[in-house]
């Protein structure tokens, strides 16, 4: 199921809260309760949520949303997100990229960059890039995660201590009030600290649907980030945290 820019919007109003109201969401997408009623039904369809009387929640035992459905959420802001990125990125430049829909939309923007590396623990960011003959792939060790492709564990943290690379561009599940980057699975987490330690800049891509999101484990700080590519602006208060921080956020619009 290829979820709707509204369903999207439904389905983190959820995860945030918990439960979500018919009447509440109808007032807050200037549609009718039928509409919103239909959307609630197609999202328990798809096994997202569970629907109760006047409105549905999560579905027990959901976490994270799944890899496919996440690579069709908020599309135009990713491609967006990502072309900000690659512009941003040198040519004859090493980079590591780690696992996440908007990370393999940037390296679909890296297509034409000339002389560059790339190390990954994501092999659908590697299939990518075979096609630009003007960059060296090199591709981490370790388990391979079926659901998404992505390689995890001792070994794939092992594989990116080796190397001191210009740029790391991440991916990240959520990034609270505080500022913090979170995500589920802390094995992913493991690598992903072992990715920032190897970088000399950081390059965050996160679209707007991340923002006050909550997930168990802890990544790192904006505080870290070198610079934040996402679609909208961020509240207030982090925005001023980030300027204190020198973190720079470039907001590039679907």
């Amino acid at each position: 199921m290829a979820l709707s820019f509204r369903q999207t919007e439904i389905l983190e109003i959820a995860r945030a809260e918990g439960r979500v109201v018919v009447e509440d969401l109808a007032r807050r997408f200037d549609v009718t309760l039928q509409t919103i009623r239909r959307d609630l039904t197609e999202l328990a369809d798809a096994g997202l949520l569970d629907r109760v009387h006047g409105g549905a929640i999560l579905r027990a035992g959901v976490a994270n949303i799944g890899y496919e459905q996440r690579r069709r959420m908020n599309e135009a802001a990713k491609v967006a997100i990502a072309r900000a990125c690659a512009a941003a990125i040198p040519e004859n430049s090493s980079l590591i990229m780690n696992l996440g829909t908007t990370t393999e939309a940037v390296a679909h923007e890296l297509l034409a960059h000339r002389n560059i590396t790339v190390i990954t623990n994501n092999m659908n960011v590697a299939n990518t890039l075979v096609a630009n003959p003007s960059c060296d792939v090199m591709l981490a060790g370790g388990a391979l995660r079926r659901s998404d492709g992505g390689l995890v564990g001792e070994l794939t943290t092992q594989f990116f201590e080796q190397f001191k690379v210009d740029i790391a561009v991440i991916g990240v599940s959520a990034l609270d009030q505080d500022g913090d980057l979170l995500d589920f699975d802390l094995a992913e987490v493991r690598v992903s600290k072992a990715i920032l330690r190897q970088a000399r800049r950081v390059f965050l891509v996160a679209d707007h649907s991340k923002l006050g999101r909550s997930a168990p484990a802890r990544l790192a700080s904006l505080s870290e980030i070198n610079r934040m590519f996402t679609d909208a602006p961020l509240p207030p208060e982090l925005a001023r945290r980030c300027a204190e921080w020198g973190t720079e956020v470039t907001v590039a619009a679907a």
